[in-house]
């Protein structure tokens, strides 16, 4: 069975910076992009940056310059490094991960539990 632990989240204030990290366990055969998304309360969930296997990003537009998303193919990790963080960031961040369980099989969504991140003075 697949898993998606998120860690890292917390209270900060504006200006600060904060490290999510997400390990993926369990039965892997082929791990593909991997992501984080966030979800504030009352909105939808959305893309803040996701990192393919080969190394390449992409950054939503409001986190651009301020977020980095890194990538430990060994160790089927992802880690989002957040700086400059204002309340606008507050929300539940998820861990996203496209995976593939056996040898030619389809790449299926998993996710985190979630980590909260909030951002206040």
């Amino acid at each position: 069975q697949v898993q998606l632990v998120e860690s890292g989240g917390g209270s900060v204030r504006p200006g600060d910076s904060l490290t999510l990290s997400c390990v993926v366990t369990g039965n892997i055969f082929l791990v593909g992009g991997m992501g984080w998304y966030r979800q504030a309360p009352g909105k939808q969930r959305d893309l803040v940056a996701d990192i393919a296997s080969d190394g390449s990003t992409f950054y939503k537009n409001s986190v651009k310059g301020r977020f980095t998303i890194t990538r430990d193919n060994d160790k089927n990790t992802i880690s989002l490094h957040m700086a400059s963080l204002g309340p606008e960031d507050t929300a539940i961040y998820f861990c996203n991960a496209k995976i593939s369980t056996y040898p030619y099989g389809d790449l299926n969504n998993y996710w985190g539990q979630g980590t909260q991140v909030t951002v206040s003075s």
